[in-house]
């Protein structure tokens, strides 16, 4: 049951920036109010970082943005890793 929970809550989370992603894009594309920087990185910080990656690569979006393309992918491992450690420790 723990492992449904923490599959949902990663999906949501990363689906969640994911989207942010793709809606600032569009935003950007229209002229329109953008989402702020700040709210991209918190997606991402609580981990959606691979939905974050995977939003950047897809629709080439904040790819010239150093602050993105180092933290971003460092965040995503961070996560990754943590959720094979958490596996671990609970699959023992």
């Amino acid at each position: 049951m723990i492992v449904l929970i923490g599959l949902l809550a990663l999906t949501f989370t990363n689906l969640t920036a994911f989207l942010l992603m793709c809606s600032d894009k569009r935003r950007a594309q229209k002229g329109m109010r953008r989402i702020p920087e700040r709210k991209l990185f918190l997606s991402a910080a609580c981990f959606g970082g691979l939905g974050g990656v995977l939003a950047m690569g897809i629709f080439r979006h904040k790819t010239r943005h150093i602050a993105f393309q180092i933290v971003f992918p460092l965040l995503m491992l961070v996560q990754v890793a943590l959720v094979v450690f958490g596996s671990m420790l609970l699959f023992r």
